[in-house]
């Protein structure tokens, strides 16, 4: 289930906030200028389906994106847990990071922990089938994909290049739960 968090980002051990209502999910980001949508499959995926399948699927809502915001490429990504790169992958986007354009993801299945640190407070979102989340451009944060990842996301890009993670430095992730 689809759930946000917030924290102060002083107070980790405290939440603030606590939601699975998907309605308060979307006004609440909203207000912080973070899309949370959720959408349908136009047929029926399965874990046999390509991914030119899964992108047809989704080609209404991909095609609706893009054109509100000008997004230019899509292309679909899986991690699963007999990934042999899995532990690296995972650490590498558990340090607060930002990007010079929006982060875009659909899970088409599986979960995330995507936590955005904007202002004083630390926002999770756990993204799961169907969720699509945009994290603007230059927004701190980290993702977890779990110690076990199995997921299959659609991402969105604004230029040919695909997002370059630009590292903080800050330890900040580290004080806050993580999937598993």
């Amino acid at each position: 289930m689809s759930t946000l968090s917030k924290y102060h980002q002083d107070h980790p051990e405290i939440c603030q906030l606590h939601t699975t209502n998907t309605n308060e999910i979307t006004a609440l980001l909203s207000v912080l200028d973070v899309t949370f949508e959720r959408w349908q499959a136009s047929f029926p995926i399965d874990s046999s389906t390509s991914n030119e399948q899964i992108l047809e699927a989704y080609a209404k809502d991909i095609q609706a994106f893009k054109e509100a915001g000008g997004y230019q490429t899509v292309d679909v990504v899986s991690m699963h847990a007999h990934h042999p790169d899995k532990v690296a992958f995972r650490e590498k986007f558990l340090s607060e990071h930002i990007h010079t354009e929006d982060e875009i993801r659909f899970f088409v299945n599986g979960k995330g922990l995507f936590c955005l640190h904007i202002g004083e407070y630390i926002y999770q979102i756990l993204c799961e089938k169907e969720d699509l989340i945009s994290v603007p451009a230059n927004t701190p944060h980290w993702f977890d994909m779990g110690s076990e990842p199995e997921f299959t996301a659609i991402r969105l890009f604004n230029n040919q290049e695909g997002w370059v993670a630009h590292f903080t430095g800050s330890p900040i992730a580290n004080q806050f739960p993580l999937l598993d």
